[in-house]
């Protein structure tokens, strides 16, 4: 358009390219940040999200254990499908630790990859509820609070229903204890989810004084280090006993498909297993029925039932070579307490300041409760009745697993966090 030509009329109202504000940038607009929060046209009422999230959970957890349990009765044509879906429930409730009630006597042993299964799905059921109500990196305690309060209130509901329809169907199953476990389990999975998503763990982590942060990192640490060592000598010892295992699962005589469904649930507590075996190596060791102990010093037991992971018991008490089991534990601790002295030590070389005794060795030392609280309740979920008579004690003692990993663990984290502190050259001031 030449300097000549008139400008055209404006409209009444209408916004130019000169009207618009500049950016130090020269942009022509500014666009303005979203807010931590989410627009409010995002957001879904909390009553909605949070039962489709508990049904979502409910449901990806409950299909697996009906497939699995369905296998045997489905292939011999010894079930139908309703009964196939009510075994299902039935076995859904005793991964939350809801007990069943069975001619054969009280059902309580949880299996606990189920129970993995469950916890995972209603984290990010929290994850789903916090992201709906616009709470997404908001910070807020408060709002992590809400939606984990709601995914466990619509949990509870689902596991009321689930009560009712087993206990139609001649199980002893109680529906108020059915309600009251889902709602506490799904309103602490639901709270891990939403406290991740929306910053709250990252707040009381900056929150927390470093030697805590510290300690419970290692603790945590010596614990999972704990259980992989328990995992690898189950194994071992399954691997071990493997021809009895096998004929274990042939005597079962319920074809391909009901084999395969044992070896599932066999799998399914594979975890509980896991916990035992690192109780053993701990020394507390565990039961498998009334008046038995299986411990690196004593095994008594007597009849067992024919469960293929229980084909690697040991047959006595350990010697020889088998004796360096016992210092298993003790090497976990020291591998941890190595681990916290080289990040430590790491941090004093970039201050460039000499690491001090006390921020090294009170981390260390916390470390031991810590794994003792992390294995104690552990212990406490593996065990439980498989029934009446001699298979209503099953698994570790809680406590005695707690204390024990405690003082291992804080002896082993603070030898192993001085020897690395003694024997790494620090910087001078």
């Amino acid at each position: 358009m030449s300097p000549d030509t008139p400008e055209p009329p404006r409209r009444s109202g209408a916004v130019t390219a000169d009207d618009r504000p500049v950016t130090p940038a020269g942009r022509g607009r500014r666009v303005p940040a979203p807010r931590a929060g989410g627009s409010p046209r995002g957001r879904a009422p909390l009553a909605v999200a949070a039962a489709v999230a508990a049904v979502g959970a409910a449901l990806t957890s409950y299909l697996p254990v009906t497939v699995v349990l369905g296998l045997a009765q489905l292939s011999e044509d010894a079930g139908s499908v309703t009964g196939a879906l009510r075994a299902g429930l039935a076995g859904w409730l005793l991964g939350h630790g809801v007990p069943l009630g069975t001619d054969a006597g009280p059902l309580g042993l949880t299996p606990l990859a189920l129970t993995a299964l469950v916890v995972w799905r209603l984290a990010r059921a929290g994850v789903h509820v916090s992201r709906a109500i616009g709470a997404r990196g908001g910070r807020s305690p408060r709002q992590a609070l809400t939606a984990a309060a709601a995914v466990g209130a619509g949990y509870a509901v689902l596991g009321v229903l689930a009560a009712m329809l087993v206990g139609a169907g001649g199980e002893d199953v109680s529906a108020v204890r059915s309600g009251v476990t889902f709602a506490l389990v799904g309103a602490v999975a639901a709270l891990a989810g939403a406290a991740r998503i929306t910053g709250v763990s990252g707040l009381l982590v900056e929150r927390s004084p470093a030697v805590l942060r510290d300690g419970i990192r290692t603790g945590l640490v010596a614990g999972l280090l704990l259980l992989a060592a328990g995992a690898g000598a189950a194994g071992l010892a399954v691997a071990t006993g493997g021809g009895d295992a096998a004929d274990m699962i042939g005597a079962y005589r319920t074809g391909v498909a009901g084999q395969a469904g044992i070896v599932l649930v066999s799998l399914a507590y594979a975890p509980n297993v896991t916990v035992w075996s690192t109780s053993y190596l701990l020394g507390p060791g565990f039961a498998v029925g009334t008046d038995t102990a299986v411990r690196t010093s004593e095994v008594s037991v007597g009849a067992l039932p024919a469960v293929p992971l229980l084909a690697g018991l040991p047959r006595g008490p350990v010697d020889g070579l088998g004796a360096a089991l016992l210092a298993v534990p003790v090497l976990a601790g020291m591998a941890a307490g190595w681990l916290l002295a080289r990040r430590l030590l790491r941090l004093a070389a970039d201050e460039r300041a000499p690491l001090a005794w006390g921020p090294l060795l009170v981390p260390a030392a916390i470390a031991g409760p810590v794994a003792g609280v992390l294995l104690g309740l552990a212990a406490a979920a593996s065990r439980g009745p498989l029934g009446g008579g001699r298979l209503a004690e099953m698994g570790p003692v809680a406590w005695q697993v707690g204390v024990v990993t405690a003082a291992v663990v804080a002896a082993g984290a603070m030898l192993g966090a001085a020897a690395t502190r003694a024997f790494t050259r620090t910087p001078a001031r």
